[in-house]
């Protein structure tokens, strides 16, 4: 996952001929459902563009060339997945992120041709029929659907999250108990995000701590960035089963770097340069924002290589601090914006143990140490070298 996607360049000549004869066949087929290769074709999306899509996604997945194979036979071949997708206390924004996915089949195919059956802020239908939707899914496919879940739940009191007269924790629990796997979108289902930042007046919960006896995979951020969350539903479909997770729960094709380790400003960290104010020079050269509140040597995600629409930008590059979305108790973890330690004559009176610590981290910027100590010891060679004649 060390590779810019954008560099791949959708590099579709690895594909060797065997895929197109796989895309153009029936051979394969295990049932009458429509499979999600069917789907794209029926919705005008060329062969290339499919091939484009499982190249990034087994790019984003960290697979190898055979893993397009592998993704492609399995979006030709399988049916789609069951999906029931609920919406509990929460701001909405891993679905808006989700939807502006640049990738037309991340936004316009995955979304649709997963057989979305009920996702409360897309559904056209409301009421009774609403609510027949998922239970009809529950109902046909035991032990097959799929339960997405965007926000956290509240457990205080069951009045403030209800829908159709029920509370979030019934609805949740009920929906879980034949399902094959639960995905939590975003920082609200994975932590409990802001609503579980003290005092929490709700007793809001990430699913994991409402739950039990499901696997649980919580594709964290706020919000999730639209190809990490099109990648796990892929990888659910290729692979029939979940991904490798972290100890948090969090995929490790997408959540096993840390921010910082793939930052295009690390050079100017390595270096102690950095931004002291938002307006002075640092910034407008690009210096590192550690100064400034940045969460990224602590914060697991894919941000610096993945990125934000098709690849452009992410905070950082905007200028804006990590604030650690994709971690647990974010929230509590301000103020955003304080400026940490000073880091001047940085290895030299300090180290990046003791750097760790003012940060109130456990592991400590070692490589960065180095780095730093290196760097430095070599000035000083270079100031107590007499010049050439004296």
């Amino acid at each position: 996952m060390a590779v810019n996607i954008r560099c791949l360049n959708y590099k579709i000549m690895c594909i060797n001929s065997s895929l197109s004869e796989l895309i153009n066949t029936d051979r394969f087929m295990e049932n009458n459902q429509p499979t999600f290769y069917e789907e794209t074709r029926k919705d005008g999306i060329s062969r290339k563009d499919f091939l484009k899509f499982c190249t990034t996604m087994a790019a984003f997945l960290g697979l190898e060339a055979s893993g397009v194979g592998q993704i492609v036979k399995a979006l030709q071949t399988k049916p789609r997945l069951p999906v029931i997708w609920f919406h509990f206390q929460e701001c909405t924004c891993c679905s808006e992120s989700f939807i502006r996915a640049s990738h037309p089949i991340v936004a316009n195919i995955v979304l649709d041709k997963i057989s979305l059956d009920y996702q409360e802020t897309l559904m056209a239908a409301s009421g009774y029929q609403a609510e027949e939707a998922y239970k009809t899914v529950m109902a046909k496919f035991p032990g097959e659907y799929i339960v997405m879940v965007e926000g956290s739940i509240p457990t205080e009191n069951e009045a403030y999250c209800c829908i159709g007269g029920r509370s979030a924790k019934a609805i949740l629990e009920e929906a879980v108990a034949n399902c094959k796997a639960v995905v939590a979108w975003g920082n609200c289902a994975s932590a409990g995000c802001v609503q579980a930042a003290s005092p929490n007046p709700t007793g809001a919960k990430p699913v994991h701590k409402v739950i039990s006896g499901k696997p649980v995979i919580n594709v964290q951020g706020c919000p999730p960035i639209a190809d990490v969350m099109a990648g796990v539903v892929v990888h659910l479909l290729t692979f029939d089963r979940i991904p490798q997770l972290d100890e948090l729960g969090r995929p490790k094709a997408f959540y096993s770097r840390r921010v910082h380790d793939t930052c295009y400003r690390r050079a100017s960290f390595d270096a102690g340069l950095f931004v002291e104010s938002f307006d002075d020079e640092g910034a407008k050269r690009g210096y590192c924002l550690y100064k400034m509140g940045c969460k990224g040597p602590v914060t697991y995600n894919s941000c610096g290589i993945i990125k934000w629409n098709d690849g452009v930008s992410y905070p950082i590059q905007s200028g804006h601090p990590c604030i650690g979305c994709s971690e647990e108790g974010f929230w509590d973890n301000g103020p955003f914006y304080q400026h940490l330690p000073d880091v001047k004559g940085f290895g030299i009176e300090v180290t990046a143990d003791k750097i760790g610590l003012g940060l109130g981290i456990a592991t400590a910027i070692g490589v960065a140490g180095h780095a730093v100590v290196t760097n430095i010891r070599k000035h000083r060679e270079i100031e107590n070298t007499p010049e050439s004649g004296s």
